[in-house]
């Protein structure tokens, strides 16, 4: 089996993660971390056994990898990517892919022109549940997630729409085969000058709908996704890995009982999932799952209602003003 030579770039609340997994995954060999902050590197290098550096182009051009994992702030993914892809490293960037959607087609162009792979970090994908639910649910024509948790100040360069919403606006469009028609949102700032609660109704060709409500502001934490069917309706834990099957069915005598199933899977780590998934396609020359195309019509869909959430903004800030 070819050994893929992998590093990390940026080796934060994540990346740390990243890193010791590439250290458990059967045919990668991590061969160094990367962080602005010197100390923070060699923090997290230092167990692991591999060297650290401060800069991604002396990591480039000392431990020439063959792949890397980029978990640096939102704002730098594109900087990043864009170096490390130049030199025809491979690249896993986390989600979301880049701040704009026209850095994230130049990034999609050059992994064509470089021919190297580009892999977006929609974790999620590789829920074990999620993997599950998606073997049965063949027609759901509404789809409502909720994602909600206590303030974190841990995340402050982007608002709970690039964050947390992204996630559940993949996992949608992944499971309705329909071209999506309207977006309706709105959200509000409350502890940051980024949206901490936001909603989202979207509604497709086909009838779908989906509604995503997502929030940095809750009491408690919960993250779910409840998938209707005409017989049927899935929920779905991200946290927990479960999956909760609610049917209803008419007995001879007419009356109607209502069955819970709860189906018996495997599960696994996410974050392992994907990084395998990530060395074998780099491996084996293979499109990842998610992939940046993926990656960049859910940050269409993301950049659309945050414009929506910052023009409902404005026009009650007029309107007020007015009064």
């Amino acid at each position: 089996m070819e050994t893929i030579r992998v590093g990390v770039v940026g080796v934060g609340h994540l990346g740390m993660h990243h890193a010791r997994v590439y250290t458990e995954i059967l045919g990668a060999q991590l061969v160094g971390v990367v962080d602005i902050n010197e100390e923070r590197a060699q923090t997290i290098a230092e167990p692991l056994g591999v060297p650290a550096y401060s800069n991604i182009d002396s990591f480039l051009d000392k431990a020439r990898p063959d792949a890397v994992s980029i978990v640096v702030p939102t704002s730098r993914h594109y900087e990043t990517a864009k170096a490390a892809m130049e030199r025809g490293v491979h690249v896993l960037v986390e989600k979301p892919v880049t701040t704009s959607v026209d850095e994230a087609e130049k990034l999609l162009n050059l992994a064509v022109e470089k021919k190297v792979i580009l892999q977006v970090g929609h974790i999620e994908r590789f829920n074990s549940a999620v993997e599950h639910a998606r073997e049965f649910v063949k027609n759901p024509y509404f789809i409502q997630t909720r994602r909600i948790g206590p303030f974190s100040p841990r995340i402050n360069d982007v608002g709970v729409v690039l964050d947390l919403m992204i996630h559940d606006v993949d996992i949608i469009l992944s499971m309705i085969s329909s071209d999506l028609i309207s977006i309706s949102a709105i959200g509000r700032c409350i502890r940051t000058d980024h949206e901490d609660i936001a909603s989202v109704q979207l509604c497709f060709a086909n009838g779908a709908m989906a509604q995503i409500l997502v929030s940095r502001v809750s009491e408690k934490r919960q993250r779910q996704m409840e998938i209707t069917e005409p017989e049927r309706v899935v929920t779905v834990d991200f946290a927990t890995q479960d999956i909760t099957v609610q049917r209803c069915v008419r007995e001879n005598d007419g009356s109607i009982v209502e069955i819970l199933e709860h189906p018996v899977f495997p599960k696994t780590e996410p974050l392992k999932m994907e990084l395998q998934h990530f060395i074998s396609c780099v491996r084996d020359g293979l499109q990842p799952m998610v992939g940046i195309k993926d990656g960049k019509r859910a940050l269409e869909i993301c950049v659309a209602a945050l414009r929506q959430i910052h023009e409902e903004k404005s026009q009650g800030a007029a309107l007020l003003s007015a009064m």
